[in-house]
């Protein structure tokens, strides 16, 4: 089981996803982490979080201790939001409540990717 298929099945999620549809995050996902077009994957998402000034959280979720959190605002603004309305747009969803969906489940993708508080060299 893949990392987008885990999260797809989180209970947690699915009572979060409401309109959204647990069947529409893991392709979301994959955009923003870079198995689709343009972000150029889970290593060049976490350098824009850093770069971002989202470097403690993101050194959260790479290392074994708790995550901590971002919020929908912070997110947007490090992808920049004419990339987070593209993806709404593309999946038919509204903006805030992708912003709010990847904000809550990005920290987990990127812990799940960094099992032993290292990215992997294909990230």
């Amino acid at each position: 089981m893949g990392i987008l298929d885990s999260l797809e099945n989180s209970p947690e999620l699915r009572g979060m996803l409401g309109q959204l549809g647990a069947a529409v995050l893991p392709a979301v996902l994959g955009e923003v982490l870079g198995s689709g077009s343009g972000q150029g994957g889970l290593s060049a998402i976490v350098a824009k979080l850093q770069q971002g000034g989202l470097g403690d959280q993101v050194k959260s979720w790479i290392g074994t201790g708790q995550n901590l959190p971002i919020t929908a605002e912070q997110l947007q603004q490090v992808l920049g939001s004419d990339t987070v309305k593209q993806l709404a747009a593309r999946f038919n969803i509204p903006v805030d409540q992708l912003s709010q969906v990847l904000a809550h489940q990005l920290p987990a993708a990127v812990d799940h990717a960094s099992p032993d508080g290292k990215l992997p060299h294909t990230a």
